[in-house]
């Protein structure tokens, strides 16, 4: 068997275990739901109040949700079986979007409604991700993670981002906004009955008896210290939300000017930038998960993220779609690679009993700031040219990166805790 064949069966050998079949299925269904529910939304919006402030209402409320119970879901990740909560929040999703449905197709539907399922979709997958995350090492062997971790991190960009968007708008398009919720609902019933498979395994975490259970605050606190005393996770939290923090404005709210004043149809070239910034995600994405688990393998994943900047130099200066394009993917690909080597690392360096908790905590760091990163581009770009803004953006994280090397110890830990995957 020759070395790229091996990579491949690599990849491939997560989806030999029923559960993580399962689970990859149920996966994929509910992100390409939530990517198409994406484009009903703003239609339904539009169709009921015909005014940004609406649909800036609704569209928070995703966030909202999302934001609100991050860190209690970790803490339910931590004490409850993750199999139950899979199944719990999958059906809650789909009542709440088959009710959406039903409103929409009788005209019955009301701005409030449509509020209401972004910000129940928000608090599902707060809920969702931690108990998945912690879930998975329950279902595969350590040395699969890295591959699962790479397969989903394609999975999101290709159905979240494309298939879901462009289905959705195209079904809303030919009909109205009614035909692309039910269609939503329809992906989120099929992905509740495929957890429902899920077989029951055994968890390794016991419920405490009465008298020595914690509260949830005393959970949470937990989790906080485990964090901050774990000086690799701590920096590695650290510099992703800086990273965020960075470079999440430029991309989503300066870009579109830049293509404003460098080519003829803005709206299209955007589109194209924003999908060459997603592919590429899935496309490092991939290719990590057909590899081993680098030896130096935090050294790799905070290199991937800060190095993987330097391209927004490129986007600051030059005026050619092509290069932009390029500049745009390897930026993703750099991203998407970082992702699915902290995902695994997580799961194998994060106690399984902590592992819930640590996952909120990220997500919780990452949705704090990207709204922090919106807000301050448009007023950034009245102080500097966005070009400028660009050249810093990616200059700046690589700087970063050495510094959350150096003051996490992270070389110590990788001669410490050796990882190699086979």
């Amino acid at each position: 068997m020759n070395e790229s064949t091996s990579n491949r069966m690599r990849a491939l050998r997560p989806f030999k275990s029923r559960d993580y079949r399962l689970l990859f299925a149920a996966v994929g269904i509910e992100v390409f739901g939530t990517g198409m529910w994406t484009i009903v939304m703003v239609f339904q919006v539009l169709a009921l109040d015909d005014s940004p402030l609406a649909l800036s209402a609704v569209a928070t409320g995703m966030s909202l949700g999302l934001f609100l119970f991050s860190i209690l879901g970790g803490v339910v990740a931590d004490r409850f079986s993750k199999r139950t909560i899979i199944i719990t929040v999958q059906g809650l999703t789909t009542a709440m979007m088959t009710g959406v449905a039903a409103l929409s197709l009788t005209g019955s539907i009301e701005l409030w409604h449509v509020g209401a399922a972004s910000f129940v979709m928000g608090a599902g997958s707060a809920f969702f991700y931690p108990a998945y995350s912690a879930y998975l090492p329950q279902v595969l062997p350590p040395e699969q993670l890295l591959a699962a971790n790479g397969l989903e991190g394609a999975l999101r960009p290709s159905m979240g981002q494309g298939l879901g968007p462009a289905l959705g708008g195209v079904v809303v398009g030919m009909f109205f906004p009614a035909a692309g919720a039910i269609i939503v609902a329809v992906s989120y019933a099929i992905a509740f009955a495929i957890t429902l498979f899920l077989s029951h395994k055994d968890e390794p975490i016991q419920a405490a008896p009465v008298a020595e259970r914690t509260s949830v605050w005393s959970d949470i606190r937990t989790g906080v210290k485990y964090v901050a005393r774990t000086r690799w996770l701590l920096w590695t939290l650290i510099f992703g939300s800086s990273l965020a923090l960075i470079i999440q404005g430029p991309i989503e709210v300066l870009l579109p000017f830049l293509t404003r004043e460098r080519f003829e149809e803005p709206e299209a070239t955007f589109g194209f930038l924003l999908a060459a910034y997603g592919i590429g995600g899935a496309a490092g994405s991939l290719v990590v998960s057909s590899l081993k688990l680098p030896r130096r393998y935090l050294t790799f994943m905070i290199l991937c993220w800060g190095g993987g900047t330097l391209p927004l130099v490129v986007i600051g200066a030059a005026n050619n779609l092509v290069v932009m394009l390029a500049a745009l993917f390897i930026v993703g690909a750099t991203t998407g690679a970082g992702v699915v080597i902290w995902g695994t690392l997580l799961q194998r360096l994060v106690p399984l009993e902590m592992i819930g908790r640590v996952a909120s905590l990220d997500f919780f760091v990452s949705i704090a700031f990207m709204p922090v990163s919106i807000a301050i581009a448009g007023p950034l770009s009245l102080l500097a040219p966005i070009p400028t803004i660009f050249m810093i953006a990616g200059i700046v994280p690589p700087v970063l990166a050495v510094v959350a090397l150096r003051a996490g110890r992270m070389l110590e830990v990788e001669r410490t805790h050796h990882l190699d995957a086979h």
